[in-house]
């Protein structure tokens, strides 16, 4: 199917979408903070500081520390607007030029999300449950491209890493939503932020711009730890999946469809879609000690 990467030519590249330094609230200076991740076995991330007034509004350019086997997306974690909640909006955006220009006091959520996309960035929701977003702040911001469903520095603020429910209600009611999972690293936390969620881009190339076009397409899956080698799906008949060794693998559709079958270690898992009812399913494979990884949704209807 054309929306799984998959089949795409090229090679997985390992990335994060969602990181911070010292030029907002991070603690590590942008070059540092690209260091870690190149020296980690990352292949490339996006440096997102707080696109905010009291930082200067800083969107931190590492194209400096870009080289053959390791690339950066320019990009900004952006604010504006309150939530329902009271807190101000906080909206990932990767791919951003050096020229965007700050948010006015008037500019909405909403308005600033278009304006991002339209400057050709990709952009997600983020962390909804840490913050507390309702499906009232999901829909007033408007169509983007993702969720963000993993957020690895929650985990150590409120324990609400997992925004699944907010992207499962999103699909259940038809918005073809992508997914992300992300470690928003800080540094700030007993460092323990760091390498806690990312995404698999399927790209010919390390270049940031094939990478950038690889996320909007939908071209990844994202992970904790846990591998998904292969997808195939012949709708109506069966999924078929492999993976790194597995302790579960799940399929999950509208409301309560899902499917689940013990892996003990398997690496190969199939479906069966004869009864599946949902217009799409999504993948999650569980390891042993917990480890995990997602598909995006897969859309089994025009």
């Amino acid at each position: 199917m054309q929306q799984l990467p998959f089949g795409q030519p090229g090679r997985f590249w390992k990335g994060n979408l969602h990181t911070h330094s010292t030029r907002s609230d991070g603690a590590f200076t942008p070059a540092e903070v690209c260091r870690r991740y190149r020296e980690n076995g990352y292949d490339f991330i996006a440096l997102t500081d707080h696109f905010l007034e009291r930082y200067d509004y800083p969107l931190t350019d590492t194209r400096l520390f870009r080289s053959d086997d390791f690339t950066t997306i320019l990009g900004a974690e952006l604010h504006t607007d309150l939530t329902e909640m009271g807190e101000i909006w906080h909206i990932l955006a990767v791919g951003l030029p050096l020229n965007f220009a700050h948010p006015t006091a008037e500019e909405s959520a909403a308005a600033l999300a278009a304006r991002a996309r339209a400057a050709g960035a990709y952009v997600a929701v983020a962390h909804p449950n840490w913050y507390g977003l309702t499906e009232r702040d999901v829909d007033a911001l408007g169509m983007v491209d993702a969720i963000e469903v993993y957020n690895g520095v929650a985990i150590d603020h409120n324990d609400h890493a997992d925004s699944w429910h907010m992207a499962d209600v999103q699909l259940g009611r038809g918005k073809r939503y992508l997914i992300c999972a992300t470690d928003d690293f800080h540094g700030t936390r007993n460092r323990r932020d760091f390498r806690r969620g990312w995404v698999m881009v399927k790209s010919e190339t390390l270049d940031p711009d094939a990478l950038l076009a690889a996320l909007k397409a939908g071209h990844y899956y994202s992970s904790t730890g846990a591998e998904i080698h292969d997808i195939t799906v012949d709708p109506g008949k069966k999924l078929t999946l492999r993976t790194s060794p597995a302790d579960y693998a799940f399929i999950s559709g509208k409301g309560s469809k899902s499917a689940a079958v013990i892996g003990n270690g398997d690496t190969h898992f199939e479906f069966d879609l004869e009864q599946w009812t949902s217009p799409f399913c999504r993948v999650t494979v569980r390891t042993a000690t917990g480890e995990r990884a997602w598909s995006n949704p897969i859309w089994l209807t025009a």
